[in-house]
């Protein structure tokens, strides 16, 4: 399964039980990402933390954050740069979609208007 971040996975000589897990997951894990990228989607500019999304849906609070790792190994959201407090008390990352973040470096606008041309 290497397929990360698309389908969870393992990494390469892990026990066989590792292999196992990771397939037992996959389907929920697509459909657990759905969820999370639809709530973010739906909060537009203000976004989600990890517990907000694992709030929202009931889940344990350590599940949504490989959801979100995995969303944002795709590209489907960015950190904002903002930070809110979690369960915790500590600062979590405010996940967005990519319109809604941070522009990117100066020199990244620079390579997109090369690829323009």
């Amino acid at each position: 399964m290497d397929n990360y971040p698309n389908m969870p996975g393992f990494r390469p000589g892990s026990p066989e039980t590792s292999q196992q897990a990771a397939e037992s997951v996959a389907q929920a894990a697509i459909s657990r990402e759905a969820m999370a990228l639809a709530l973010i989607r739906a909060n537009a500019a203000n976004g989600c933390t990890a517990d907000e999304v694992a709030n929202t849906y009931e889940w344990e609070r350590y599940s949504s954050r490989p959801r979100l790792s995995g969303l944002k190994a795709q590209g489907k959201i960015v950190d904002s740069g903002k930070r809110r407090k979690a369960v915790s008390g500590r600062s979590q990352a405010v996940w967005v979609l990519p319109e809604y973040g941070p522009p990117p470096p100066p020199d990244a606008q620079g390579d997109l208007l090369k690829d323009a041309a």
